[in-house]
């Protein structure tokens, strides 16, 4: 997945929780938050949060689905409020490869 790809699959699933985000699709996303948050912040700081607040819950969103694709509950994201060390287990987490078919895995639709 491209840095352009990630960008419109995450507006596009702007509050999708459910399914799965390969780690491109979250990373890619990340990078494009903090670059658009520093661009944004050299120009006015209240266009910045106004973009921050924006982008809230499409991160939440592809935070959840990156989190099913390592088999986990995306509750498990509330770890994050947890000053440094909630940081480091959420990079970790964020960091490692999917693991194959998971409970979260949506059902196969049924056949007609």
């Amino acid at each position: 997945m491209t840095f352009f790809e990630s960008i419109q699959t995450c507006f596009r699933k702007y509050a999708t929780f459910t399914g799965r985000a390969a780690r491109p699709e979250f990373w890619w996303w990340i990078l494009f938050l903090f670059l658009m948050s520093a661009a944004l912040g050299i120009v006015s700081e209240k266009l910045s949060a106004l973009f921050s607040l924006a982008t809230l819950l499409p991160t939440i969103a592809v935070g959840t689905r990156r989190l099913h694709d390592i088999d986990k509950s995306g509750w498990w994201q509330l770890i994050g409020l947890i000053p440094v060390i909630g940081w480091i287990v959420m990079i970790v987490w964020c960091a490692q490869e999917g693991k194959g078919p998971t409970h979260f895995d949506s059902p196969a639709p049924p056949e007609a």
